[in-house]
């Protein structure tokens, strides 16, 4: 499907042009032209891409546009608020419950009521047992005297619950948490979400077209220091 029409960066190229004509034409030549439009990854990815810096760095004045642009390229409704739960844990209360409050009117202007939106006690997905208890001991091993409830807390709610939930498949989870991790700077954490986003079928190519993607959503400096993290994760993995 073209959904070059759905394209959300248009709303702001006048105001662009009699500030910094400069970002206006790398609006229109560069992200408008060509990042947007390249194919390695789908319109619908690069919404969730953007969304999911825009709510970890709380950057919320263009969400409205993002989020139409999203809903017409495929996110469901149900994805988005979705989302807005992960990025809890991964970027903050504050900034996922300000999200909301943005997220809210364009759900009542587009008629998406709640009830059709996910419901907090969703029935979850099988867990991978073995992987979970292999990634609970080195966890515990290393933090577990040090913060107990924090350890458990991770066990139990984040891995043993918010990924499970259906309504955001593994992998799009494994995407919004690589954008938050990269948005936020927190590359410690990088390469175990990068090997997990792998194992959930995310290709090489597809990480990598997500790092060009983020550079123009969270700067070029924290898209470089997380490479050093990508390159030795793949290096790391058989092709």
């Amino acid at each position: 499907m073209d959904n070059s029409n759905a394209l959300p960066i248009s709303g702001p190229l006048d105001i662009l042009r009699k500030v910094s004509p400069a970002l206006e034409r790398y609006t229109t030549e560069v992200l408008i032209g060509d990042v947007w439009r390249r194919p390695q990854l789908s319109a619908r990815d690069r919404s969730i891409l953007t969304l999911s810096v825009l709510i970890a760095r709380n950057q919320s004045e263009q969400m409205p546009d993002y989020l139409d642009a999203a809903l017409d390229q495929g996110v469901k409704p149900g994805e988005i608020a979705e989302m807005i739960a992960h990025l809890a844990f991964y970027s903050g209360w504050a900034n996922a419950v300000a999200a909301a409050k943005v997220v809210q009117p364009v759900f009542e202007r587009r008629g998406v009521q709640a009830g059709l939106l996910p419901p907090g006690d969703a029935r979850l997905l099988p867990v991978n047992r073995p992987a979970e208890d292999r990634r609970h001991r080195v966890v515990k091993r290393k933090f577990g005297e040090v913060a107990p409830g924090l350890v458990q807390i991770t066990q139990d709610v984040i891995f043993q619950d918010l990924w499970l939930r259906p309504d955001l498949s593994p992998r799009d989870r494994c995407l919004v948490t690589i954008c938050s991790v990269i948005a936020t700077a927190q590359t410690a954490q990088l390469a175990f979400y990068l090997n997990r986003a792998m194992d959930h079928g995310v290709s090489r190519a597809e990480l990598s077209e997500l790092m060009t993607h983020l550079a123009f959503y969270s700067g070029w400096s924290s898209v470089y220091t997380a490479l050093a993290v990508a390159k030795e994760v793949f290096e790391s993995r058989p092709d």
